[in-house]
C-alpha cells in the first residue's frame, strides 16, 4: 500500500511540474544559458517548493485556505516582480558559459533557493495539489501514507526537471547556436510575460 501511494505521488508530482509555466521556462533558459547542472539546480528548487505544497495539502487544505487568501496578494506581487526581473536579465547579452566542472556549490545552492522561493510564491499550486489529491482518492491518508505521498511528489517533480533539462541540453548541443539563442531569448520574453500577468493579477486583486 505505501508503494502505491508513493507511485501516485510520483505521478502527481510530474503532473504538477510538467506544464511549462514560469519555472519550467526558467529551467529551459538556465540550461541553455548556463549548462545542465544550473538547470537541474532550478529543478531541485521547484521540486522542494512542490514538496512544501504537498505537505500543506496533506496537513489540511481547508485550514490553509484562509491563510492563503490573506497572503496571496503579496506573494503574487513579489513572485511576479522577481520573474519579471529575471526575464529582463535573460535578454541581456549572455555571459561565457562555464564548464560543468567549474560550477561552484554556492552558485548551485543560490539557484536552488531562489527557485524554491519563486515556486512558493504561487499559492495557486496548492489548489492544484488539493484538487489532484481529491481526484486520486488521497484526501485522507495516515501519517505513513503522507510520508510516501510527499516523497513521491518530490521525486516526480525532480524526475521531470531532469528529463526537461536533459532534453534541452541535448537540443542545445545538436542545434545551431543561432537557433538555441532564439530559444533563450524567447524564454526570456515568456518570463517577462509571466511576470506582467502575475503583477496584473495582483493589481486586480488589490483594487477589487
Amino acid at each position: 500500500m505505501p508503494f502505491i501511494v508513493l507511485a501516485k505521488g510520483f505521478v502527481l508530482g510530474m503532473a504538477i511540474a510538467a506544464p511549462i509555466g514560469p519555472i519550467g521556462t526558467l529551467c529551459i533558459n538556465r540550461t541553455i544559458e548556463r549548462g545542465f547542472w544550473q538547470g537541474v539546480a532550478t529543478g531541485i528548487g521547484a521540486a522542494l517548493g512542490d514538496m512544501m505544497f504537498a505537505i500543506a495539502a496533506v496537513i489540511g487544505f481547508a485550514a490553509m485556505q484562509d491563510f492563503l487568501h490573506y497572503i496571496s496578494l503579496p506573494l503574487k506581487a513579489i513572485g511576479g516582480l522577481l520573474i519579471l526581473i529575471i526575464g529582463i536579465q535573460t535578454l541581456k547579452p549572455r555571459p561565457i558559459r562555464l564548464p560543468a566542472s567549474r560550477i561552484e556549490a554556492s552558485d548551485f545552492a543560490r539557484l536552488t533557493l531562489s527557485t524554491f522561493f519563486l515556486t512558493i510564491t504561487n499559492p495557486a499550486t496548492l489548489f492544484g495539489f488539493a484538487a489532484l489529491f481529491a481526484a486520486a482518492g488521497l484526501a485522507e491518508i495516515d501519517r505513513t501514507g503522507a510520508f510516501f505521498l510527499v516523497a513521491g511528489v518530490f521525486s516526480g517533480s525532480l524526475a521531470w526537471s531532469f528529463i526537461l533539462c536533459s532534453l534541452v541540453n541535448w537540443m542545445h548541443r545538436k542545434l545551431p547556436d543561432h537557433f538555441t539563442n532564439w530559444i533563450s531569448k524567447g524564454s526570456g520574453i515568456l518570463l517577462i510575460a509571466f511576470g506582467i500577468v502575475s503583477l496584473g493579477l495582483a493589481a486586480r486583486q488589490y483594487w477589487l
